[in-house]
């Protein structure tokens, strides 16, 4: 390959990359100048504004509710995981078997969470022989689910609390922007599955490529099933939210973050550094505390450091099993 038609290749990357960093940047502008103004009405510093916003917080409570929340979450996590694989995969593979898989791949989601699903992908080849392309359309099966898990509790909670919706839509205009995207995201849902079940479209190819086993195998119970199993996780993380701001003296219902949390998890999981979607989510959501966006870097910060924590401790067993694998 020339080096002409090499970097003709790099030149998209590179343009997403530039074009990511400018919307990071944007969102912390943003959300930087509602912390300069609230702090100007208060006649404080940027940093002395940030600092009496976290130096009443009781951190000790908020380990508390974190720590058992993180191990919640990896337990629920890896039983996902293990009947996905199981259902298309592996039949026979066992919960503790995917336990140190999955726990070593959230060392590698600090860079990437897609980049841990593709560690997974790779043990499971190695350990079990699961082929490469088809462990990997597990994969974007339950990435494709965790999506749609969101969505449905987001829309579960504009049903019943639409009126926080409304009173948010200062920023953004959310109690229009939100059913669209529900009304959509439900709408193409139906069409991909009705795609893979050959209702239409029969002779397409892409159907049946490797890479989309898992779509091909899935029935309308894997589907239920999936997000029904996910759920613990979400709940929790509601419970533990609604927690940790009150700890931060931040005045939120139950109501408002089982319709926003959600969402916020989406902004989060978008390609920009420093998920700086979710900041200034957080900010819109929520513009009497513009300092919340503070307490979002706290939270994801400890809960992905903890993750691979537990990644560290069950990593000496992932590495003795491919070891034992290979020998």
């Amino acid at each position: 390959m020339s080096e002409q038609s090499v970097a003709k290749r790099r030149t998209p990357s590179y343009l997403l990359k530039g074009v990511s960093w400018l919307l990071a940047a944007a969102c912390f502008y943003l959300v930087l100048s509602r912390l300069n103004a609230a702090a100007a009405r208060e006649g404080l510093t940027l940093l002395g504004y940030l600092l009496e916003f976290i130096g009443d917080v009781n951190w000790l409570l908020w380990f508390a509710v974190m720590m058992p929340y993180s191990v919640f979450f990896f337990l629920i996590d890896s039983n996902v995981t293990w009947r996905a694989v199981r259902w298309f995969n592996a039949p026979s593979l066992r919960y503790r078997d995917i336990l140190p898989i999955r726990a070593s791949a959230y060392i590698l989601s600090l860079l990437n969470e897609q980049v841990g699903k593709g560690a997974m992908t790779l043990y499971l080849l190695k350990r079990y022989k699961t082929p490469g392309w088809e462990t990997l359309s597990t994969m974007i099966f339950l990435g494709l689910m965790e999506i749609y898990q969101l969505l449905m509790f987001s829309v579960i909670g504009l049903i019943y609390y639409f009126e926080y919706v409304v009173a948010a839509s200062t920023l953004l205009p959310l109690d229009v922007i939100l059913p669209i995207v529900f009304i959509s995201a439900f709408v193409f849902l139906v069409v991909w599955i009705a795609f893979f079940r050959g209702l239409f479209l029969k002779n397409l190819n892409i159907r049946n490529h490797r890479y989309l086993r898992a779509f091909r195998e899935a029935r309308l119970k894997h589907y239920a099933l999936t997000v029904l199993y996910k759920a613990p996780n979400l709940i929790g993380a509601v419970v533990v939210y609604t927690i940790a701001l009150a700890l931060f003296n931040v005045e939120a219902s139950f109501g408002q973050l089982l319709v926003f949390l959600p969402l916020i998890f989406l902004a989060a999981a978008l390609p920009l550094p420093f998920h700086a979607g979710a900041l200034l989510l957080w900010t819109a959501l929520f513009p009497d505390y513009p300092e919340v966006g503070v307490f979002s870097l706290f939270m994801h910060t400890f809960f992905v450091l903890f993750n691979a924590s537990i990644g560290l401790l069950f990593l000496p067993k992932a590495n003795r099993e491919l070891i034992d694998e290979a020998a």
